[in-house]
This record gives C-alpha cells, sequence and structure tokens, in this order.
C-alpha cells in the first residue's frame, strides 16, 4: 500500500536537495570570503617605515648588542650606568597593543635572585601593531605588561619594566621591528642601528631620542 502520490514525493526531495545545494553554497561562499579578508592584507605591500624611536628613556645611552645564534636583526639593550633592572620599556611609536602577556614561561631570574633558573621563550612580553603591516616585539620584561590587548598607545608610552624572564641570562630588553612577516634590521629616529647578522657579536651604542613631543 502506498501512502502518498510519487510525483509528490519526488517534488519534495528535489526541493530539499535545492536547499542543499543553496546552503552549501553559501557555507562555500562564507569561506571564501573569510579567507579573502585574512589572505588579501597580507598581500598588500607594508607602507612606509614609522619613525621608530629606542624603546627607552629620552637622552640616556644605551648598548645594543646581539650573538651569534641570537637571530639576525635581534636587538639586546643593556643600560650604560645605573641599576638595570626595572628601567622603563617605551613604545617605539604609536600603535595597538596586539600582544601582552606570557610568552613561553617565566622561569624564577629576579632583582632579588638574579640567578635563578631561566624560563623559556620571551617572557613577559608585548607586541604592538603601527599599521602600514609595521610590528614591533618586546621580550624578557620584570613582571606583567602596563598595557593589554586593544589599548592604543603614543610614542614614548610606557609598557613595562626591563627583567629577565623567560629565556634570559641577564636583565636586558630583547626588542623587533617586523615588516608583515619579515624581521628587519631596527631603525632609530630614521637612522639604521647597524644590527645585522648574528653571525660575529655586535656591540653598538646609542642615544635614545624617544622624547615627549614639544607643544
Amino acid at each position: 500500500m502506498t501512502t502518498g502520490h510519487p510525483t509528490a514525493a519526488r517534488s519534495h526531495r528535489r526541493a530539499r536537495s535545492r536547499k542543499i545545494r543553496v546552503l552549501i553554497a553559501l557555507v562555500a561562499a562564507a569561506a571564501v570570503l573569510g579567507i579573502a579578508l585574512v589572505v588579501v592584507p597580507m598581500l598588500r605591500p607594508a607602507g612606509p617605515r614609522p619613525l621608530f624611536q629606542m624603546p627607552v628613556t629620552c637622552g640616556e645611552t644605551w648598548q645594543l648588542s646581539t650573538y651569534p645564534g641570537h637571530d639576525d636583526y635581534d636587538v639586546d639593550f643593556f643600560p650604560i650606568e645605573g641599576e638595570t633592572w626595572g628601567r622603563p620599556v617605551l613604545a617605539s611609536y604609536a600603535g595597538t597593543v596586539t600582544v601582552a602577556g606570557i610568552n613561553g614561561s617565566l622561569g624564577g631570574r629576579t632583582p632579588d635572585n638574579p640567578e635563578g633558573p631561566r624560563g623559556r621563550g620571551g617572557g613577559y612580553w608585548v607586541k604592538i601593531d603601527h599599521g602600514g603591516k609595521w610590528e614591533t616585539q618586546y621580550l624578557h620584561m620584570l613582571e606583567a605588561p602596563m598595557v593589554k590587548v586593544g589599548q592604543q598607545v603614543s610614542q614614548g608610552d610606557q609598557i613595562g619594566r626591563l627583567g629577565s624572564t623567560g629565556n634570559s641570562g641577564a636583565p636586558h630588553l630583547h626588542y623587533e621591528q617586523r615588516r608583515g612577516w619579515e624581521k628587519v634590521e631596527t631603525h632609530f629616529d630614521g637612522e639604521p642601528s647597524g644590527i645585522t647578522t648574528d653571525e660575529r657579536e655586535q656591540i653598538l651604542r646609542r642615544v635614545s631620542n624617544n622624547c615627549p613631543a614639544v607643544s
């Protein structure tokens, strides 16, 4: 015994099949659009290099250095005079904080226990997006960053304090400038820093021009 008209049943199945195809097409279109929104901005060329300043206090002289195995273009900052622990870490340029937290593990090196166990990675760190595919990174800070993800910062704003968290042998600031996915030579006040390859030890000195704007 049949319970329905065969033609009506076939029509119902065709309608349901059309709905499924339409749904699949909509999902596929949404996926393509989502990928395009992520990939297309990445393919655009970077904007002009911001006028980055050293991430330390105006007028101070600091040692900029690297060593074999450190990685090309990475810069370690050490003060020439005074206490190292707790020195202000400043934003090199205005931007938006995209990371403010822990990279790897903290370890146990503190001002009271400078020879404590090392951690892993960058310890307390911050990343700032400066627009135009430019980014800066600040690693090994003493304590949790003074900024939060999504926060807008101006050049010279304090974002943390210098320390030795993560895989760090002594208190210092590990600093990077990036253009898109590419790490590049750091520039300060419009001039290249000179820290390039990690094939040999490099030690330079520079005076910070990360000074408050004159009104």
